[in-house]
C-alpha cells in the first residue's frame, strides 16, 4: 500500500467517484439512444461506430469511478492505469463515428487510423510503465491526449461539408470542455478541483453525444 500523502481528501474522493458514477448511467443511456436511433434511420456504419463511442464512454466513466471509490492500494493503482488507458480509447472512440460516418472516405480512414494508432501507442507505453495513483498523470500523457483530441482541426473543412454548423459547434464545445478541464486537473492543491475536471469531462462527452445524436446520425451513406 502506498505511504504517500493522499492526493485528495475523503470528501473529494467521494465526490469524484459519485460524479463519474452518474457519468456511467448517462453513458449507458446515451449508448442505448444512439444505437436505437442508428438502427431506425441509419445503417451498419451508424450502429457500429456509435456503439464504439458509447462503449468507450462507459469504460472511461466506470474505470474512473472505481479509481476514486477504492482505498489506496494495488486495486486503486490498477484502476488508475485502466482509467488512463480508457482516456485513449474514449478519444479514439469519439473520433470513430465522425471519421467513418461524417467523413466516410479515404481521409476519414486516415484520421481514424491515426487516432487509434496513437491510442495503441499510448496504451502500450502505459502498460510498460504504469504509475500509481499518488503519482498522478505524467505531462507526456496529458499532451498526447490533447494532441489526439485536437487533431480534428486538420479535418474542419471536410467536417463542415458533412455536418451542419451546429454539429461542428458541438464537436468544438466538447473539445473546449476537455481542454479547460485539464487546467483544473492540474490544480490538485485546490479542494474539489478534480471534481470540476470530472464535471467538464461529462460536459465534453455530452457535447459530442449531442453532435452525434442530432447531426451525425441523420447523415445518409
Amino acid at each position: 500500500m502506498s505511504t504517500n500523502k493522499p492526493r485528495y481528501t475523503e470528501g473529494e474522493e467521494f465526490a469524484n467517484a459519485l460524479s463519474h458514477l452518474i457519468g456511467v448511467f448517462l453513458a449507458i443511456a446515451a449508448l442505448v439512444l444512439m444505437v436505437v436511433k442508428a438502427a431506425r434511420i441509419g445503417n451498419g456504419w451508424h450502429i457500429v461506430t456509435t456503439a464504439i463511442f458509447g462503449a468507450t464512454m462507459i469504460i472511461l466513466f466506470f474505470s474512473s469511478t472505481m479509481t476514486h471509490w477504492l482505498k489506496p492500494g494495488r486495486a486503486k493503482d490498477l484502476f488508475f492505469t485502466v482509467d488512463q488507458i480508457a482516456i485513449f480509447t474514449l478519444i479514439a472512440g469519439t473520433y470513430t463515428p465522425f471519421t467513418l460516418v461524417a467523413l466516410h472516405g479515404p481521409f476519414g480512414w486516415v484520421i481514424f487510423g491515426l487516432e487509434w494508432g496513437l491510442a495503441l501507442i499510448g496504451i502500450v507505453i502505459k502498460l510498460a510503465r504504469p504509475t500509481n495513483f499518488s503519482s498522478g498523470v505524467n505531462l507526456f500523457y496529458i499532451l498526447l491526449y490533447a494532441a489526439m483530441g485536437w487533431m480534428v482541426l486538420i479535418a474542419i473543412p471536410q467536417i463542415f461539408r458533412s455536418l451542419p454548423v451546429m454539429g461542428v459547434l458541438w464537436i468544438l464545445i466538447g473539445g473546449l470542455c476537455y481542454t479547460i478541464g485539464i487546467y483544473f486537473y492540474r490544480q490538485a492543491k485546490f479542494l474539489y478541483s478534480h471534481l470540476i475536471w470530472h464535471l467538464l469531462v461529462i460536459a465534453g462527452a455530452a457535447s459530442h453525444f449531442f453532435g452525434i445524436y442530432y447531426y451525425l446520425l441523420p447523415i445518409t451513406l
